[in-house]
């Protein structure tokens, strides 16, 4: 035998065995997906924007019968980090599907800038001001995991569903208040990671609002003509979240 097929044996006995050590390493938890039903908690970050659509010129009349012209744009200049912790139920439906619900609750805030085209400062420059939305969320979400068959000790995922998210905070005398309740469709993906005393699961999340996040009926509950007129600037606005969660079961 030449010193070729020497060598060639040589690489298919070190691939044969490494493919057999592969197959042949020890699983952690080898039986936890075949519960009908898992409990677990969620702790992650997130982070949030919102879409407004302006209205373009307007004309106010304060209290004393004054009119004036304003022009004023919305936007929301930055994603705000913030965090947020829940439970976490996940009902098993076939081998490789699952129905997951996880309330949470969201704790953050949106930085919002108006700029005022009407109203020039002596350098030219639109009047500016800002408003910190914070924001409390209670989210209801409701999701179906695929998850690929596992290998080793990981298992890659995708999901999607619907959340209703009922917020705690905002009125009073904000210029931009958004609706109590609204609802976000979300998909993820994520790998679950079997560790010797747990699961461990990372998931990123993309989340968009339905409809209109926008209370319409906050400007009439605002007593300063100036801050109507920024409450009136927005008609529309759309939430957005990117979340980075934990799960660990």
């Amino acid at each position: 035998m030449n010193r070729r097929s020497i060598l060639l044996l040589a690489v298919i006995l070190v691939g044969s065995l490494s493919g057999f050590a592969q197959q042949r390493k020890v699983q952690h938890k080898p039986y936890i997906d075949l519960r009908p039903l898992h409990f677990g908690i969620v702790v992650g970050t997130h982070l949030q924007d919102i879409e407004f659509e302006n209205v373009g010129p307007q004309t106010i009349v304060d209290e004393e019968g004054n009119v004036s012209e304003h022009l004023i744009v919305a936007d929301a200049d930055k994603w705000n980090p913030g965090f947020s912790v829940g439970v976490l139920a996940e009902l098993r439906l076939h081998e490789n599907f699952a129905l997951r619900f996880s309330p949470s609750m969201y704790f953050g805030a949106k930085h919002l800038t108006f700029l005022n085209l009407k109203d020039m400062d002596e350098n030219g420059r639109p009047h500016k001001v800002t408003q910190d939305l914070k924001n409390t969320y209670v989210g209801l979400p409701v999701d179906i995991k695929f998850s690929a068959p596992r290998f080793n000790n990981y298992r890659p995922f995708i999901s999607a569903g619907v959340s209703g998210m009922i917020n705690l905070t905002g009125g009073g005398e904000d210029y931009v208040s958004l609706k109590r309740f609204t609802t976000m469709v979300q998909v993820g993906l994520g790998c679950d990671f079997y560790l010797p005393f747990f699961k461990l699961i990372p998931e990123l999340k993309f989340c968009y609002g339905l409809g209109n996040s926008l209370d319409t009926n906050h400007i009439n509950e605002l007593r300063d003509a100036n801050r109507r007129a920024y409450a009136g600037s927005v008609s529309n606005a759309q939430s957005k979240m990117i979340m980075l969660s934990f799960y660990f079961e």
